[in-house]
């Protein structure tokens, strides 16, 4: 997961904290599809394909609202058997914070086609969201199967084992992600995260160092290393990292986490690391 992968490298959103309040926000432009569908008497009313280009155009606009209105109107109009309008409405109940509505809009699309693999894929991000890896791994093992070879797949395979405590199989379809995208920054991120799970701190340094320290490193790969070396007592390389992107204050209050996380044990910060971001469930599924 819009990145579905979205992954365990969120789990360092709080050393991106101050990043948010740089950020400039503006409302985005709200979509009137009634105004669109002849009830104006502006014509005839739009067709399925136009109602779903209506939609995806609201939501990749950031007005879920409007989308999912369309979408269940293209989804009356659908041709029998037809599970993307599902999907799409499953998709953006998951932008929206609703996980488990969003189920029941993927369990909607399945029940039209048992094997279309973006549906299998979305259950399965939805069931993470939700907190509960045991239920994705039966779409995902689906998806492995009737999809194409994603990343982005080895990505939930892997995060949905680090959620269910078995680190060492979340590694592996990392690794086996990495074969088929070397240095694919999601997947380097998370394997890392998995290693330092799994008490590896200085497996996970060197898997993430090389790419972390590099000058076009991204902040979330700056951020996770900053908190990799946090777990390990380097404050002065974690704070070395953290001044890239943060403030003082943020800064501090990273280093001052990341001392809270080392005092816990390993089971807690697991759970801490795994907890950290919205939705009750895994942070960065999407």
């Amino acid at each position: 997961m819009k990145n579905s992968s979205g992954t365990l490298r969120a789990a360092c959103a709080v050393a991106l904290i101050a990043l948010a309040g740089c950020v400039t926000t503006t409302a985005p432009a709200q979509l009137d599809p009634l105004s669109m569908n002849g009830r104006d008497g502006g014509g005839k009313p739009p067709s399925y394909p136009a109602l779903m280009k209506i939609g995806v155009t609201a939501r990749a606009g950031g007005d879920p609202a409007t989308a999912l209105g369309v979408f269940r109107r293209a989804a009356e109009l659908a041709p029998p058997g037809e599970p993307a309008p599902y999907v799409e409405i499953g998709g953006t109940l998951l932008d929206m914070g609703k996980p488990n509505e969003a189920i029941l809009a993927y369990n909607s699309a399945l029940a039209r086609n048992p094997g279309d693999w973006p549906a299998q894929r979305g259950l399965a991000i939805a069931d993470l969201h939700t907190g509960r890896p045991e239920f994705a791994f039966v779409p995902l093992a689906k998806a492995l199967v009737d999809g194409p070879k994603d990343p982005g797949l080895y990505v939930l395979l892997g995060v949905a084992n680090d959620m269910a405590g078995r680190h060492p199989a979340a590694q592996g379809w990392y690794r086996e992600g990495l074969t088929l995208a070397p240095n694919d920054p999601a997947l380097t991120i998370d394997l890392a995260l998995s290693l330092a799970l799994s008490d590896h701190l200085v497996a996970a340094v060197n898997v993430l160092g090389p790419i972390a320290d590099a000058p076009q490193a991204s902040p979330s790969e700056r951020q996770t290393l900053s908190l990799l070396y946090g777990l390990e007592g380097d404050r002065a390389a974690a704070a070395r990292l953290a001044r890239v992107d943060l403030n003082e204050a943020a800064v501090e209050h990273n280093l001052a986490y990341f001392d809270s996380l080392r005092a816990m044990s390993p089971e807690a910060r697991g759970r801490a690391i795994l907890s950290t971001g919205s939705g009750g469930g895994h942070p960065g599924v999407l």
